[in-house]
């Protein structure tokens, strides 16, 4: 971990612990209603894309924490999971609108709310290379948002499953 680093260091053992847990929750409890949820291809794709997001956050924290990891190699490796976690979102967009078509005007914001951390933190990633300091702060407003996004669309998913 680089002098840059450093001082994130508590806050990436912090968020690793925490995005680590909530993805197990979501699994855990989307396993309780995995028959209706596989037949609803859009809260498969939801749960997925809030999965990713977690995901994204997970390994952005934990990359952090690498012993002598450099901020141009950490940024790079953010914007590389981002795109990952981004093609999730976009593929739960896709299933959205087509299977919404006539209300997706209305589940455009659903959409677009887990389009926010994935973009803070590719973000977060390309400043990252050049500016350290503002890439860092950028990563850690993208993994409060992953986990306030992955936390609403996951409990969406659940709800409409029973629905």
């Amino acid at each position: 971990m680089t002098e840059v680093l450093e001082p994130w260091k508590d806050f990436n053992v912090a968020m690793v612990g925490a995005t680590a847990a909530l993805a197990g929750l979501v699994i855990v409890a989307a396993s309780v209603n995995i028959s209706r949820i596989v037949t609803a291809r859009t809260i498969t794709a939801r749960l997925a894309a809030a999965i990713a997001t977690l995901v994204l956050a997970l390994v952005a924290s934990g990359v952090g924490l690498v012993p002598g990891i450099s901020a141009p190699w950490y940024g790079t490796l953010v914007a590389v999971v981002a795109v990952v976690a981004g093609v999730f979102q976009a593929h739960a967009t896709i299933r959205i609108a087509r299977e919404h078509a006539s209300a997706f005007r209305l589940k455009f914001f659903k959409a677009a709310l887990g389009f926010v951390p994935i973009a803070a933190y590719f973000a977060a990633g390309v400043v990252t290379v050049a500016a350290p300091r503002a890439g860092l702060a950028l990563a850690a407003g993208g993994c409060l948002a992953a986990i306030a996004s992955a936390i609403v669309i996951s409990w969406v998913a659940l709800v409409e499953v029973l629905r």
